[in-house]
């Protein structure tokens, strides 16, 4: 009994050896993303930003192979649900991803929040700040979803959604709406880009986090925990500060 006994825990330990290195020697995780300046574009033919460099840092200490994919958000999407790749960056988190995703450590800190033209003195601290305006935001999406919420409260805010980041821009810049309605550096890449001289940022109303989104159907559990401790490990390190510090960005709190 004695010797069966010894020889199940050096069994056990050769397959939780062999599960280990296995991962190393064969893992190749695909990660899609979009064209979402600051944080996620294209640098020639390389996938580039905070979002990226994280995850060639996790995929080096984990010792795997990792891919990047910049793409048409919903192709990004539909290729993680079909298996064709396995996870989305940087995403915030919904009760209906989590449905089909598992999520990363939050990676990345930061906000949403409102611009205004230069003219406007507004300083945003609560939503009736924004009464009788008429607000651009990108939807739908988590960022419209957030706004939404104010108009709740304030029932005299018209959102004007629109498929993409920019055109809210433009119409504020013109004054065609009173304000835009976006995550915080998002709208300074947009703003520095379109070259829009007559905007600033009024204020923060809501904080959020950013992650990455594991398919649950094609990426093993085990793997999305050993990327997770792979973060932490180099969160602890101080790695990832010195990453997003490169960007002027804030790594989340580790929970």
């Amino acid at each position: 009994m004695k010797y069966k006994m010894i020889l199940v825990l050096v069994l056990f330990g050769l397959c939780f050896y062999s599960f280990n290195i296995g991962y190393s020697e064969t893992a190749k995780l695909i990660f899609n993303t979009q064209d979402f300046a600051p944080f996620s574009y294209n640098v020639g033919n390389t996938v580039s930003g905070p979002g990226a460099d994280i995850i060639r840092s996790v995929c080096n200490e984990m010792n795997i192979k990792c891919k990047f994919n910049l793409l048409p958000w919903r192709r990004s999407q539909k290729e993680v649900e079909m298996g064709l790749a396995h996870a989305l960056f940087v995403i915030g988190w919904n009760k209906k991803r989590a449905e089909w995703l598992n999520f990363s450590h939050p990676i990345i800190n930061t906000e949403y929040g409102f611009f205004v033209r230069n003219d406007n003195p507004m300083v945003y601290k609560n939503p009736i700040d924004v009464k009788d305006y008429k607000v651009g935001v990108y939807g739908p999406s988590n960022t419209s979803r957030s706004l939404e919420k104010v108009k709740n409260i304030i029932k005299d805010l018209v959102i004007d959604l629109k498929s993409n980041d920019e055109t809210g821009f433009k119409k504020l810049s013109v004054g065609r709406v009173n304000a835009a309605y976006s995550n915080r550096d998002v709208g300074f890449s947009l703003i520095a880009k379109l070259n829009l001289k007559n905007i600033r940022y009024a204020g923060p109303n809501e904080k959020l986090n950013y992650y990455i989104g594991f398919s649950k159907k094609h990426v093993e559990r085990e793997l999305v925990d050993l990327f997770n401790n792979s973060f932490k490990k180099l969160h602890q390190k101080g790695v990832i500060n010195q990453i997003l510090s490169n960007y002027k960005m804030y790594p989340s709190e580790l929970k």
